[in-house]
C-alpha cells in the first residue's frame, strides 16, 4: 500500500514511483502507462503500411445468429415453412431480392452486397462466435476466452489509431464475445463501451482493458501528481521527466478533447439522429460512424439477441426494421461524407437458423448457410456473391467461410495475415493463414 499524508513533517512514500509503477498499482488494463505508449507505438512500427493509409471498418455482430431466410437470401419459392412468412421484395439491383422487413436497405442495394454462401460446421454459439470473430473455431465448445486475437485486435495491434487522440479498437454497447487479444495481450483489447448510446448524451462510462474509466483516471492523475511531487527531487536521473511524457500522452489520449468530442451525440443534428432510428442499433450506428470519422480504426457493434428459436417472425418483425433503418442510414451517410471508399461495414452473426420452421414459429442453429451484409470499403458493391439451395440449406455457388469473410477485412485494412506473432507457448502464430479475400469483392 502507498500512503500519502498531508502536512509538511507527515509526507511520506512507502514505495517509490518506480516500484509504484512496477507493481501496477497505477495501470491501464494491467499495462503501466508508459506500456501502453510502448505497445501503441511498436504497433505503429509493425503494422509497415504506408503513409496515408486510413481505412476502418465497423462490424455489426448480430449475437445469436439471425435467420439468413428472413433477412438477406429470401426463398420466395420454398414450400411455406421453408420460405417463412417474409416476401421476397426487388431491389434497385437487377436480380437481387431482400426480405420485405428490409425496404430502405433495397432502395440503396447498388451500394451494399450480400455474401450468401458463409457456412461454417458448428452449431454451438461460442464456437460459432470464437470462428467469425478470429477465423478460427474454438478449440473447446465451451471455452468463453480467445484462443486467437479477435479481428479488432489485430488491426488495434497492427495499424493503431487512424488519428492521434483516439483509441484504435472500440465495442459498443459493451462487451463483446470474443473481441479480445489473446496473446497480443492486453493494449490490443477494445476500448469497451456499456450501455445504450440514447441515456446519455456523452457516455461516461468509457472503458479501457480492465475498467480504467474517465473518472478513475482522473482521480489517479492526482494521486500521480502528488506522487510526481513526492519523487521529483529524488529523480538525479531524468527517469521521472520521460515517465512524465509517457503519462501525458496516455492521459491524453483517454481523457482529451478528441475522443470526447468523438463520442459527443449531441453534436450531431436532431435530423440525422433522427435519420438513424430512436433505438439503440440505430444511434450506435451513427456513433461508430463518428468514431471511424475522428479516427478510430475498428469499431464493434454488439447487437441484439437474435437467437429465435420460437416465433421468429415476430421477433423479426419487431427488430428488423431497427436495423434496417440503422444500416441503411449508415450507408448512406458515409457516402454522403465522402468515406465510403475507405470505411468497410461487416453485418452478421455467429451462424444462420434452420431452413425449416419449428413447432414453436422459430428456427434453430444452422451453420450450413449464413449470410453477411458488406459495404464501402472500395470493394464492388451491388451484388449477391454465392447462392444456397431452393430452400437455403447450403451453398451451392462459391461456398465461403469466416475466414474468408475476414480475410477481406484485412485486405481493406492493409494487414498482411501472414504476419505471425507467438502465442503463450512461444509458437507462432500467423494472423489468418486460412482462407482467402473474397475474389467477387476485392477484384
Amino acid at each position: 500500500m502507498l500512503e500519502i499524508k498531508g502536512g509538511r513533517n507527515e509526507t511520506r512514500a512507502r514505495a517509490t514511483r518506480r516500484s509504484f509503477m512496477r507493481v501496477g498499482a497505477l495501470t491501464l488494463g494491467g499495462l503501466t502507462l508508459a506500456d501502453v505508449l510502448r505497445l501503441r507505438a511498436d504497433g505503429a512500427e509493425e503494422a509497415g503500411r504506408g503513409a496515408g493509409s486510413d481505412t476502418a471498418v465497423i462490424q455489426i455482430v448480430l449475437g445469436g445468429g439471425p435467420s439468413h431466410i428472413d433477412t438477406y437470401d429470401p426463398k420466395p419459392d420454398a414450400p411455406r415453412e421453408f420460405r417463412g412468412e417474409f416476401a421476397a421484395i426487388p431491389t434497385n439491383t437487377p436480380g437481387v431480392y431482400l426480405s420485405e422487413m428490409m425496404p430502405r436497405q433495397a432502395k440503396i442495394m447498388d451500394k451494399l452486397a450480400v455474401v450468401r454462401s458463409l457456412r461454417h460446421t458448428t452449431s454451438d454459439h461460442n464456437a460459432g462466435m470464437h470462428w467469425v470473430m478470429t477465423g478460427f473455431p474454438a478449440t473447446d465448445p465451451g471455452q468463453s476466452a480467445n484462443t486467437r486475437p479477435s479481428v479488432g485486435s489485430i488491426a488495434a495491434k497492427l495499424r493503431g489509431a487512424n488519428a492521434p487522440g483516439l483509441p484504435p479498437y472500440v465495442s459498443l454497447n459493451g462487451a463483446q464475445q470474443f473481441a479480445n487479444a489473446s496473446y497480443l495481450g492486453p493494449g490490443s483489447n477494445p476500448f469497451e463501451v456499456a450501455g445504450d448510446p440514447r441515456a446519455a448524451a456523452k457516455p461516461r462510462n468509457i472503458e479501457l482493458p480492465g475498467g480504467l474509466t474517465f473518472d478513475r483516471v482522473e482521480d489517479r492523475r492526482a494521486l500521480l501528481s502528488k506522487l510526481d511531487r513526492i519523487e521529483r527531487a529524488r529523480d538525479a536521473g531524468g527517469v521521472m521527466e520521460g515517465m512524465d511524457h509517457f503519462t501525458r500522452e496516455a492521459y491524453a489520449m483517454i481523457t482529451g478533447p478528441a475522443a470526447r468530442r468523438a463520442f459527443d451525440l449531441t453534436q450531431e443534428q436532431a435530423r440525422v439522429r433522427a435519420r438513424y432510428g430512436d433505438s439503440r442499433v440505430g444511434q450506435s450506428c451513427l456513433l461508430a460512424r463518428r468514431l471511424v470519422e475522428a479516427g478510430v480504426t475498428f469499431v464493434t457493434i454488439r447487437e441484439g439477441n437474435w437467437d429465435h428459436h420460437a416465433q421468429v417472425f415476430q421477433n423479426c418483425r419487431r427488430m428488423l426494421p431497427e436495423l434496417d433503418a440503422a444500416v441503411a442510414s449508415l450507408v448512406e451517410d458515409l457516402h454522403e461524407r465522402g468515406l465510403a471508399e475507405r470505411v468497410m461495414l461487416l453485418v452478421w452473426g455467429e451462424f444462420g437458423r434452420t431452413p425449416r420452421v419449428n413447432g414453436t414459429s422459430g428456427r434453430d442453429h444452422w451453420p450450413g448457410a449464413m449470410s453477411a451484409l458488406v459495404a464501402g470499403g472500395g470493394l464492388n458493391m451491388g451484388r449477391a456473391v454465392g447462392a444456397t439451395t431452393r430452400k437455403g440449406e447450403y451453398p451451392v455457388d462459391h461456398p465461403l467461410g469466416p475466414e474468408d469473410m475476414l480475410q477481406t477485412v484485412y485486405h481493406v485494412l492493409g494487414i498482411d495475415p501472414r504476419r505471425q506473432f507467438f502465442n503463450e507457448a512461444g509458437r507462432p502464430m500467423a494472423v489468418l493463414n486460412v482462407g482467402r479475400p473474397i475474389d467477387d469483392l476485392t477484384g
